[in-house]
């Protein structure tokens, strides 16, 4: 590398000439930079590097002293130095209205600046891409300040429909919205105004519209008319709707309904980088909010892959075709690829990884590399490869101030070139420049790679293409398809036919045909390796019809084949998970790594999942919560249903998850609801056991969720407590009754669990079990709850309260309900008295919810079964646990008979053989239920079971002793 102030011999002469010129024109101009030494020494250096730096201040000595005096050409800008630095440059053209050659002026000071401090090696790439687009915001806002305020004294102030103001917004694009202006960029602009009206305030109104395309019209000639001063900016406005045979500029409804109507892929890639640069930035930004669906989609939208593979081919086109080669913005390997390459997983799963909502291509990098989407090889190999093409870019721009990026071909200009970017020889930089375009264009090609699944050892056989197609004839067909591995090939072909004439099968459209005939040949060949071909078949043909009209979908699977590796291996195990991705396609995700689809994560860590992914919600937007929580559900019961179908999980592993899963969203639903409701009506006072409480409300669980026995269906039965206090709440808009406040939060606590959103919804509530049951008031105070439990509730609801805990809520009033269970559980009972309502309400159970059926086994209500086991634990909890408190320590029926032992309350062959009967039915249970078939078996199963369980069920319960 050279020395700070080698200079390449072919450029020695020349630097010469050019500082013996400035120092001339400087003793002319009475301008002495010699007592600066350390400006000095570097300036031919500069000059070498820069005819565009040593021209202007040879023109203009001034510029150079004015810069070194002040101390700008030394130091970095702090934020918003350049709008204040333009007000005063301007500060006079308001008075003669000299706005143009004013910007151009100071234009040519802060340009110096920049090539210069960006040459000596005094500022750094960011500092100078920063630099520029602050420049270039400056030169916008403050040039648009002073042209609105002209235009409104000649036609009145433009107002909205109640009166108000109106202003133009400015969005940049591009490189200036991601602030990473080059030195000789275009800047690209798109214009737009909140809303219809007209001006007021003078005798000549005309139209928002007028008014605001004059003022874009008086802007862009400001900015972008060359003079002869010169041009601030060439202004590019082809990114706005339609194009250049568009409206100059539009209001926000108009802009919004084109996007949503008329919107390209590649009009979603232009607004990633899009930023608010001048005018109303506060109304700017809600359209950003409000184009935020248009350009990241709440999905992962894989449904793009076939226009980005376009774009893509279309790039790779224009590089040879117009020979491109050398350019290091639009060549092979330049910028414009990583760029591209970042850009395309921003569309994807930016909707849904909202991190990636981000401008800088560095920053974009980062956090793809941080979330594992790219290896951080990767990462490194294209961030390097970006600093060096942008330096690149600038030194090569800085020359001459010319919008160019091709590498020169005369020898004076790579000696140049070579000597700017800090290498001995150019031999040295065009390896380095070699190494990095060839580093970018090897990622670029990987990238949407168009290999077909030949290529990774999933060869498409051409007859199945055939088959699906109904090119060939029956008899061939069935050899095709039994040689696939379809046994039954006659049923597999009517399966094919009914999904070609499928209503929604025959409005595709030709994209979507294509796709679709793209894939079933892959499905048809990975079913075929199935256990059950036609079953999986069956179920898969049912999930397309759901799916094929989204084609984002199928083209999640067309693109990731070892998602349908996965489904396949689902459908063969669980028709239950296949209904699951029907109702919620965007589940189909999860099928793209194994390492989280059968690996069901901790409670600690999905706690940290959620909470990461409403943090970058807005607060008031609920209906965008709930459908998070919703999709953090079933992506977490399909991570829960992979691992126990593929038997990675015990089954009281299953429930345990599925239970943290239930309690780590009624936990965020009460932290959403809890919040939203203090601070509408403020906080409630609660006090309890002379305490005063900061929250006082708390989520009991009964039933499965309360025993830690939760499945994949069913209600979630729920009590809610509260300890507040006579009043009113404190501190908000609208205080209220502290016991209407517990009602109305526990109203919103199920209204959220339950609600349907896009997404599907989170669980149904049965609040039933609360005191007086459905005509009780939703949210009892604790020590209602306790006087209830105490003096007023049946045998039943004892019985209930053995499976119940607190799941969410205030700790201090967990743990007093906890204690208010002890205490009922360990009272005193009659024998005879409990054997009689426990027998009662089991035999008024059975009648109500069996349904008999001969021939069959209810694993759950029949005599014998899971039911009869339960009563058998609930009743010798209540009846002994006033001896043995430890009893009241557990919710779920295993250790509970576990206890029993511990306790010999019950001899340890009879436990342990209840306990494993109730393992048994339960697990059965459950694979009917994965199987979507009810709880029932052939009566020829689980005979001793049922009659060993009968038999304890006569001794305990019945037994008079």
């Amino acid at each position: 590398m050279k020395s700070a102030n080698d200079i390449p011999e072919e450029l020695a002469e020349e630097a010469k000439n050019k500082l013996d010129s400035f120092i001339a024109a400087a003793e002319n101009a009475k301008v002495e930079i010699r007592h600066y030494p350390e400006i000095f020494a570097v300036m031919k250096k500069v000059f070498a590097f820069s005819d565009f730096v040593a021209r202007s201040c040879i023109r203009n000595p001034q510029i150079p002293a004015d810069l070194i005096i002040s101390g700008d050409i030394k130091r970095r800008y702090a934020k918003g130095e350049y709008d204040n630095k333009l007000k005063i440059f301007l500060s006079e053209a308001k008075e003669n209205n000299n706005i143009s050659s004013t910007l151009r002026r100071f234009r040519i000071r802060e340009k110096v600046r920049i090539a210069w401090r960006d040459l000596a090696g005094w500022a750094d790439l960011l500092e100078t891409m920063a630099d520029l687009s602050n420049f270039a915001d400056a030169c916008l806002e403050e040039a648009l300040s002073i042209l609105y305020k002209s235009l409104c004294s000649e036609y009145g102030n433009p107002t909205g429909a109640d009166g108000s103001q109106e202003y133009l917004v400015v969005f940049g694009m591009g490189k200036l919205g991601a602030s990473e202006l080059n030195f000789s960029s275009d800047i690209d602009l798109i214009f737009a105004y909140t809303e219809a009206g007209r001006t007021k305030g003078k005798s000549k109104s005309i139209s928002n519209e007028e008014f605001f395309v004059l003022l874009c019209r008086r802007l862009v000639n400001v900015i972008g008319t060359t003079t002869p001063d010169g041009l601030v900016f060439r202004v590019d406005m082809r990114l706005r709707p339609f194009g250049e045979s568009g409206p100059l500029v539009m209001s926000f409804d108009n802009m919004e309904d084109y996007y949503q109507r008329q919107g390209r892929e590649w009009e979603r890639y232009a607004w990633i980088k899009a930023r608010v640069l001048a005018g109303n930035k506060e109304a700017g930004r809600r359209l950003l909010d409000r184009l935020k669906p248009f350009v990241f989609r709440r999905y992962l939208d894989f449904g793009v892959y076939e226009s980005l593979r376009d774009m893509k081919h279309k790039i790779s086109l224009e590089v040879r075709h117009k020979g491109m080669d050398g350019d290091v913005k639009v060549g092979a390997g330049g910028i414009r690829e990583i760029e591209f390459f970042g850009q395309i997983f921003q569309l994807i799963r930016g909707g849904v990884v909202p991190v990636l909502q981000e401008r800088s291509i560095l920053n974009v990098l980062k956090i793809l590399a941080n979330r594992k989407y790219i290896p951080q090889d990767v990462c490194n190999d294209l961030t390097e490869a970006y600093e060096f093409l942008r330096n690149t870019e600038h030194r090569l721009q800085e020359f001459s101030d010319q919008q160019t990026h091709k590498i020169p071909s005369d020898l004076v200009g790579k000696a140049r070139l070579a000597a700017s970017m800090g290498f001995d020889k150019w031999e040295f930089f065009a390896l380095e420049l070699k190494r990095h375009i060839g580093s970018v264009h090897y990622h670029f090609n990987k990238l949407l790679a168009t290999e077909d699944f030949e290529t990774k050892g999933e060869k498409i056989d051409s007859e199945l293409k055939n088959v699906w197609l109904d090119l060939i004839e029956n008899d061939h067909s069935n050899k095709v398809l039994f040689n696939a591995g379809f046994d039954g090939p006659d049923e597999a072909l009517r399966l094919l036919e009914h999904l070609r004439n499928d209503p929604g099968t025959r409005l595709l459209s030709n994209e979507g045909r294509k796709w679709l005939d793209k894939l079933i040949p892959l499905v048809l060949k990975e079913v075929g390796k199935s256990e059950q071909p036609y079953l999986v078949l069956n179920r898969i043909i049912d999930l397309i019809k759901v799916i094929e009209r989204r084609t984002c979908y199928i083209a999640l699977l067309l693109e990731n084949p070892d998602a349908l590796v996965h489904l396949v291996r689902l459908s063969n195990a669980s028709p239950w998970i296949v209904s699951l991705l029907a109702l919620h396609p965007v589940l189909l995700d999860e099928l793209l790594d194994a390492r989280t689809l059968y690996i069901p994560p901790e409670k600690s860590d999905i706690v940290n999942e959620i909470r990461k992914k409403l943090h970058h919600i807005p607060a008031q937007d609920l209906e965008y919560q709930i459908e998070e929580l919703c999709i953090f559900k079933q992506i977490n019961i399909l991570r829960v249903a992979a691992a126990d179908v593929t038997n990675a999980l015990p089954l009281m592993k299953v429930s345990d998850h599925l239970t943290d899963i239930a309690e780590t969203i009624i936990n965020e639903v009460l932290e959403l609801s809890w919040n939203h409701l203090i601070k509408k009506y403020g906080k409630p006072t609660c006090l309890f056991d002379g305490k005063i409480s900061e929250r006082g409300f708390v989520v009991i669980a009964y039933g499965k969720l309360g025993g830690i026995e939760l499945g994949y269906g069913g209600d979630l039965d729920l009590v809610f407590l509260h300890a507040g206090t006579n009043g009113q709440t404190k501190g908000g808009i609208r205080p209220i009754d502290n016991a209407q406040f517990f009602a109305r939060l526990g109203q919103r606590i199920i209204h959220i669990l339950t609600a349907h959103t896009s997404a599907g919804s989170m669980y149904e509530t049965d609040m039933r079990l609360r005191p007086s049951g459905s005509s009780g008031p939703l949210v009892c105070h604790i020590e209602a709850f306790k006087e209830y439990q105490v003096e007023k509730a049946w045998t039943w609801e004892h019985q209930a309260l053995v499976k119940a805990r607190a799941v969410s809520g205030d700790i201090n009033l967990a743990r007093y309900f906890e204690q208010i269970r002890k205490d009922v559980l360990t009272l005193s009972r009659s024998k005879t008295k409990l054997q009689q309502e426990v027998r009662e309400m089991r035999e008024r159970m059975r009648k109500e919810l069996l349904s008999p059926e001969p021939g069959f086994f209810d694993l759950k209500q029949d005599q014998g079964g899971m039911v009869d086991i339960e009563f058998i634990v609930q009743y010798l909890v209540l009846l002994k646990s006033s001896e043995y408190n430890e009893l009241a320590g557990w919710t779920d029926i295993v250790r509970l008979l576990e206890t029993l032992i511990e306790t010999k309350i019950v001899d340890d062959s009879t436990a342990r053989f209840l306990k494993e009967a109730y393992l048994e039915y339960r697990a059965s249970a459950h694979r009917l239920s994965l199987q979507e078939k009810p709880a029932k078996v052939p009566d020829s199963e689980f005979i001793d079971l049922r009659e060993n369980v009968k038999k304890i069920w006569k001794t305990i319960i019945e037994n008079d002793n």
